[in-house]
């Protein structure tokens, strides 16, 4: 699959990219004639805005907050899942990962196709929340059974959570972004940010485990993951509309 990912990487010709618009950068002294700043400024490059003006917005930050917390709460569910089956079933626990592993990828590609058409028309924060609200619902099902039929099925949810989270964060940063020329390095910022998270994700819930036990575990997840849907939900606006906006003042 690396392969074929690279062969098509490559196939792509290099003039066919528009690399401003690819960062996120917004074109100066382009010859638009709506432009004062390029009719002023002819041979001006395109403006990049600075990193700490980039991190000083402060839905960017809020975003981040809250996408670091889903996967603090997320990465840990289901390898805690396979651990707490292994005590009692040791010799189908790996084939339960993997089901779980399957149904989850099998949900993600019709939900990912899904989410990306319905936020044209409903917006980012509408169906960001369905994928926020998807996982401390999961976490709190996780403590009713650890029977295997039961387990895969609430695996359904990280495949809806996980869908809408990959597709819906890149469009969020990217209005949160648009004009500033700083795409590529916020979206690796909140990347790197959210890989902490989840690594410490396994850390948190393997020391509530030893000292609490699994139930006190998932519901701690599950905890997390509602303050990263509150924080989601009452703090973060729509950004659709701001990429709207921008467009529209571009084109007056």
């Amino acid at each position: 699959m690396r392969v074929a990912s690279a062969l098509t990487a490559f196939a792509i010709r290099g003039e066919e990219i528009d690399y401003e618009l690819a960062r996120g950068g917004a074109h100066v002294g382009n010859g638009n004639e709506h432009d004062e700043a390029a009719r002023s400024r002819p041979h001006a490059g395109p403006r990049v805005a600075s990193f700490s003006e980039a991190l000083a917005d402060r839905r960017i930050l809020i975003f981040a907050a809250s996408a670091v917390l889903f996967q603090l709460a997320n990465a840990a569910m289901w390898p805690l899942v396979g651990q707490r089956i292994s005590v009692d079933k040791p010799q189908s626990s790996s084939l339960l990962m993997a089901a779980g592993i399957i149904v989850a990828q099998l949900v993600m590609i019709p939900v990912a196709a899904l989410a990306g058409r319905l936020t044209e028309a409903r917006g980012r924060k509408s169906i960001f929340l369905i994928g926020f609200i998807s996982l401390p619902i999961r976490g709190l099902l996780f403590t009713l059974s650890d029977q295997p039929s039961f387990v895969i099925s609430v695996q359904i949810l990280d495949g809806v959570g996980a869908a809408v989270f990959g597709v819906l964060s890149v469009l969020v940063v990217a209005d949160l972004t648009k004009g500033t020329g700083r795409f590529n390095i916020t979206q690796g910022a909140i990347a790197t940010a959210t890989g902490v998270g989840a690594s410490l994700s396994m850390l948190l819930a393997g020391l509530i485990v030893q000292y609490a036990g699994y139930q006190a575990a998932f519901l701690s997840l599950a905890a997390v993951a509602t303050a990263a849907l509150l924080i989601f939900w009452t703090l973060m606006p729509e950004t659709k509309e701001f990429a709207t906006a921008g467009r529209e003042a571009a084109a007056d």
